[in-house]
């Protein structure tokens, strides 16, 4: 009785510690954190980008 006891405690507790080090959702974590810091920088050069090409649209339509 007391042998089947510690038999299961040692597997529950291998099970936990095999849940608790896998690396899994801390790597997804990463790749959305990855993914907002991309759209982050494409939001920013996409701003910068804007005005400089309409202040570019609005020099050439002027000249026409």
């Amino acid at each position: 009785m007391l042998l089947g006891l510690y038999t299961k405690a040692r597997v529950w507790l291998h099970d936990r510690r095999e849940y608790f080090s896998s690396e899994g959702g801390a790597t997804g974590v990463e790749y959305g954190l990855l993914v907002a810091l991309i759209a982050a920088i494409i939001v920013a050069v996409v701003a910068t980008l804007g005005t400089k090409v309409s202040t570019g649209f609005e020099t050439v339509n002027k000249e026409l």
